[in-house]
């Protein structure tokens, strides 16, 4: 999942409000791109959303409590360690100058509906049932994005690995099972491009998911939606990689071209496994 998501990530950073023009030419999986404005990502680098993913992650891997205190420490563990482009302005400028997670609490403005919460929201599909995934992914959500909307975009991206992970079902019954554990129109097709709120880009995601059965199309469809791309990008990858209906196809050079310093490509894998580890126990 970990892998596959920063790949959607990567790649889509290069093409994130980029122009018509930019993803016609270069949307073709041939590498990653250099995106014109955001010159601190470099083409193959991962942003926010897979360093957010990571923190997560973390937490579970490590069976710790599940509390806000446990999640904000990570969040700026995993920035402090490795601090990189890729946040919203303010965002990261907090991060940047808190100490640590008590800090961040006590700071942050949680009232956003933007898609924060539903980036990192993946790994938290590992839990073992429904209820235990919306109580985890709606606590977490609420550290940055106590909103409904935010709260609900967090849920449906949690409850689409969890679907697939735990086998619930086949693909066309992932907006059913979403609205009937979530709430919302799940099946609606989304068109056009992709805003900032949380709820958008899990539309979209879900939108991709259902038009494409390979990783390959499912990643290029994601960009062609234009705006916040490589969110949706990130969501519908983590999803589609737990699935056994999608054809894992993601060309070697976009493996091979996503950074491997000491929380890249090699940390996922290692970290991968041991979320996956936690199936078995």
């Amino acid at each position: 999942m970990l892998i596959e998501l920063a790949i959607g990530d990567a790649y889509g950073a290069g093409f994130e409000y980029n122009s018509e023009e930019a993803i016609k030419k270069y949307n073709n999986l041939k590498g990653y791109i250099q995106h014109p404005r955001h010159l601190g990502t470099k083409p193959g680098m991962y942003t926010d959303d897979t360093q957010m993913s990571i923190a997560i992650a973390e937490v579970i891997v490590s069976r710790d409590k599940w509390t806000s205190e446990v999640l904000a420490e990570s969040f700026v563990r995993c920035f402090k360690r490795d601090q990189r482009k890729g946040y919203a302005g303010g965002f990261y400028q907090s991060l940047r100058e808190i100490k640590d997670g008590k800090e961040f609490l006590e700071k942050i403005r949680p009232y956003s509906d933007k898609s924060g919460a539903a980036m990192r929201a993946g790994p938290i599909g590992i839990f073992k049932t429904i209820d235990e995934v919306i109580e985890k992914s709606t606590m977490q959500a609420k550290i940055t994005h106590n909103t409904p909307d935010g709260i609900k975009a967090s849920v449906a991206t949690s409850l689409m690995t969890h679907f697939f992970i735990y086998d619930l079902g086949r693909k066309k019954d992932l907006a059913e099972f979403l609205e009937a554990n979530v709430g919302g129109n799940w099946s609606k097709s989304w068109n056009g491009e992709v805003g900032s709120k949380g709820i958008m880009s899990v539309s979209a995601a879900i939108t991709a998911l259902m038009r494409n059965d390979k990783m390959s199309e499912l990643l290029k469809s994601c960009i062609d939606f234009s705006g916040d791309v490589d969110t949706v990008a990130t969501i519908a990858l983590a999803v589609a990689s737990c699935s056994k209906e999608y054809m894992q196809d993601l060309p070697e050079n976009l493996y091979n071209g996503l950074e491997n310093g000491r929380f890249g490509i090699n940390y996922l894998r290692s970290l991968d496994a041991r979320l996956m580890g936690l199936l078995q126990i």
